[in-house]
């Protein structure tokens, strides 16, 4: 259960929660279900809940793994995240957003060996993988893969995001490696679909504006999600990226972002979930290497 609409669905459906898996759910309002049933082998992961409820329910055989504090993500997700999300609190600069601050936790954790944080980007990760397959449950995934360089207003950029959205309209789920440059214009493709062909032209204008995340991901950012204001609710697409490149940021016209702390759980993550085929754009070392193991998988 990763919603508080499945939980009550279950409780009204069966009556106990006997051997259920609970996933990042605030239960801080259902204590009187936690008090009155059946918990017996269930797992609570990062489920807020009142003392009381946590107290009865580990006495009733259910193991309880509550929410750490203090951290700048939830390693007991449920669901990928949004662009909305990771850029949450853009307006006091990128280095206050939630995607910033985890990549300032995992620089932080990494140097220091902490087995702890070690754990927690490890469920962290997987968790992310569990909501990233939910998402694509049936879809038929094209992977576009190409690098971080490639600028907005170039002919190449535009030529990669008129390739995403045409992949879209022909009924396809782009993924990409969800960061800049040929990524971003995937997903900006994508996003693109559902409007007429002068969208993307005339969104393509703005974003020239701020061609590249450096000097400035704020800008680069802010950039973006004006076209998204001035043309809300695109087409979904997916991007895949990864604190390990944490100065690359991810772009925010990936409707489901699955950022992973591990890179190579990421890049073999994209290139088995690219079902239905994968476009290889210009790029630098990480798409050649995603390139060398499509050909020669391990």
């Amino acid at each position: 259960m990763e919603s508080l609409a499945e939980f009550d669905r279950a409780v009204a459906e069966h009556g106990s929660l006997a051997r259920c898996r609970v996933q990042a759910v605030d239960l801080t309002g259902r204590t009187d279900a936690l008090l009155r049933l059946d918990t017996t082998d269930a797992v609570f992961l990062g489920c807020p809940m009142a003392p009381e409820a946590a107290v009865r329910v580990r006495a009733s055989g259910a193991l309880v793994f509550p929410p750490v504090p203090g951290l700048p993500f939830d390693p007991y997700r449920g669901c990928p995240y949004t662009p909305d999300e990771l850029f949450a609190s853009l307006e006091e600069g990128y280095e206050a957003t939630p995607d910033a601050r985890a990549y300032g936790w995992f620089r932080r954790t990494t140097a220091d060996g902490d087995v702890f944080a070690s754990m927690l980007r490890a469920i962290h990760d997987d968790a992310v993988s569990d909501a990233l397959d939910e998402v694509l449950d049936g879809c038929r995934v094209v992977g576009v893969m190409g690098g971080h360089a490639m600028a907005r207003g170039t002919v190449e950029y535009a030529g990669a995001a008129r390739l995403g959205r045409s992949l879209a309209r022909a009924g396809y789920t782009v993924a990409t490696g969800g960061g800049p440059g040929a990524m971003e214009a995937a997903n900006l493709g994508a996003y693109a679909a559902p409007f007429a062909d002068t969208m993307l032209d005339e969104a393509l204008v703005p974003l020239a504006k701020a061609p590249s995340f450096r000097p400035s991901v704020t800008e680069w950012a802010r950039a973006a999600f004006e076209v998204r204001a001035r043309w809300p609710d695109g087409g979904a697409s997916i991007g895949i990226p990864t604190w390990f490149y944490g100065h690359e940021p991810p772009n925010a016209f990936a409707a489901h972002i699955a950022k992973y702390f591990a890179n190579a759980t990421r890049e073999d993550g994209l290139l088995a979930r690219s079902t239905a085929g994968v476009v290889f754009l210009p790029g630098a070392a990480g798409t050649v290497s995603r390139r060398l193991r499509r050909r020669w998988p391990d």
